[in-house]
């Protein structure tokens, strides 16, 4: 028997930072959007753990247990008195270390197909624990659409959103390790007081109502001046976007990758071309929003 979990990649409409924590995580006012971009995990029965990996980037991806997807089989099966003895395939198309949650969608991928295969039944409540405890997005990356989290991301709270919103997404050469960023972000934030993170409301209304225009007014990413000082050619991307007729662009979460919101689908298509031609990004993927969360297929 085999189960496959489709699971979308985001993007952070709003990524408002607070001071690092005496534990090393910083408070967050997170606004995740999910994106038409997945990764699909399989999992199938097997005599031991053991994870593959196929698509773009794949040499790139863990294959051993620091995978949060081997992690995710580890504590549902633990839970639930039995061994991890399955085989997890993800089939790559989420950037890999690009800022999207690649990492923590296979996790809650992986979580839901072995609930399905095994027939634990648990319970929504406890799929978003084990999630939570798996990582900041990865709740985030079970529950799909429109959310916003607090703490470090992971507590959840849906969001309305009034309509479609069209991205485009410029693929970086190479990676930026998120803890990498925050350290960067503290750095530049020395002797300066950061406030406590909020949700925006014209943000939040810009969401509900589908308008494209107002969000595009209120995008922001806490994280970006950090992401810029530890990789500087992304601010040739980001003006390439925007010159190409994009409504705005951000990094996005910790990068590399940037995130540009356009008017129409046929914008977006305008758009990658020109990122392309532009020789600042490798790659250029169009996508619309919001998309489902972990789906069986």
């Amino acid at each position: 028997m085999s189960v496959t979990v489709r699971v979308p990649a985001k993007v952070n409409v709003q990524l408002a930072v607070g001071a690092a924590r005496p534990d090393g995580f910083h408070d967050l006012a997170n606004v995740f959007l999910a994106v038409g971009l997945y990764d699909e995990i399989t999992v199938t029965e097997a005599d031991e753990l053991r994870v593959t990996c196929a698509g773009p980037d794949a040499g790139q991806v863990p294959l051993d247990r620091t995978n949060l997807a081997a992690r995710a089989a580890e504590v549902l099966a633990e839970r639930h008195g039995r061994a991890p003895a399955v085989h997890i395939h993800i089939t790559k198309d989420i950037p890999v270390a690009g800022g999207m949650a690649g990492g923590s969608a296979d996790g809650a991928g992986a979580l839901v197909a072995c609930d399905a295969l095994w027939g634990t039944g648990a319970l929504r409540d406890e799929l978003l624990d084990i999630c939570a405890g798996l990582g900041s997005d990865v709740p985030f990356s079970l529950v799909g659409g429109a959310a916003l989290g607090t703490g470090r991301g992971e507590r959840l709270t849906p969001l309305e959103v009034g309509g479609a919103f069209h991205w485009v997404f410029a693929v970086a050469d190479g990676g930026l390790s998120t803890p990498a960023v925050y350290g960067e972000f503290d750095r530049l934030a020395q002797g300066r007081e950061i406030p406590e993170p909020v949700a925006s409301a014209d943000l939040l209304a810009a969401l509900a109502k589908g308008d494209a225009h107002a969000l595009a007014a209120t995008l922001t990413n806490d994280l970006q001046p950090a992401a810029l000082s530890l990789r500087p050619s992304l601010a040739d991307t980001l003006a390439a976007g925007r010159t190409a007729g994009a409504l705005a662009g951000l990094v996005s979460g910790s990068g590399p990758t940037t995130a540009f919101l356009v008017p129409d689908e046929e914008t977006g298509a305008r758009v990658a071309g020109a990122l392309l031609a532009s020789g600042t990004c490798r790659a250029a993927r169009v996508a619309a929003a919001p998309a489902m969360g972990a789906t069986i297929v």
